[in-house]
């Protein structure tokens, strides 16, 4: 870890292929195309790097050329990407909140502010993928802006952007972000005769209402949006179980 990244959470890293990362100047290029965002700080001091203003929100990206370029190998949960794409070998740029807005990275406009940002910057060339690192997703450019930009314009939480679901060690399903969130991930208990799909989408619609609701610290039962039915939530510690009812 480069002494710039020290003490801060990366949230994003957009994915080019070897010596393809952009350099400072192509960052201002989608800007001014874009319109949606400014460089507010660009200093030859941290070569490499760059403040970004958007929506009154400030947000740093690093490892732009010509900065030493960034691997990233705990990205396990792969969403419309290529299976022949090595994803460990790809160079990334990294995306951090500014250290001011450290403190606040779990609240729902700092996030949307980013996801809107990712979004302009997806038109960067040579970009072969987006990263959610607090889930350890990767996912194709073109998903992330379908993803995000529906939730942007009033839809549901982008459950597999920027959180990850995966096959629990009991059959049913499991989370990855969400502690990121709310300090707490989840463990849907499958029903007898449920598929993959019924589990997934009632755990898609949960997410959306943990978001929005929060910490849950007591039993309770919730009907989940969109006909995601209803659930009763047990915690358990740091995880939610949760059982459709």
């Amino acid at each position: 870890m480069d002494e710039w990244t020290k003490g801060r959470t990366r949230l994003a890293a957009l994915l080019f292929e070897p010596g393809m990362q952009p350099d400072a100047s192509q960052i201002a290029d989608i800007s001014a195309l874009s319109g949606r965002f400014s460089i507010s700080n660009w200093s030859d001091e941290q070569p490499g790097t760059v403040e970004l203003l958007h929506g009154g929100l400030t947000f740093d990206l690093g490892h732009l050329q010509p900065a030493a370029p960034l691997h990233l190998d705990d990205l396990v949960h792969r969403v419309d990407m290529p299976h022949d794409l090595d994803v460990d070998a790809l160079c990334a740029i990294d995306v951090f909140p500014a250290p001011h807005l450290a403190g606040g990275a779990t609240m729902l406009p700092v996030l949307r502010g980013l996801a809107d940002l990712l979004i302009s910057l997806t038109a960067l060339p040579g970009l072969r993928a987006v990263a959610w690192c607090p889930a350890r997703n990767v996912m194709s450019p073109a998903w992330f802006r379908e993803a995000c930009g529906a939730w942007l314009a009033g839809g549901p939480f982008p459950a597999l952007a920027l959180t990850a679901l995966y096959a629990g060690d009991d059959g049913g399903l499991a989370s990855e972000g969400m502690a990121f969130l709310t300090g707490q991930e989840f463990a849907l208990r499958s029903r007898p005769g449920a598929s993959w799909d019924d589990d997934a989408r009632v755990a898609v619609r949960f997410t959306d209402w943990l978001v929005a609701h929060g910490r849950v610290d007591a039993p309770c039962d919730a009907l989940l949006p969109s006909g995601g039915g209803a659930v009763r939530i047990e915690p358990d510690g740091d995880r939610l179980v949760v059982r459709s009812r």
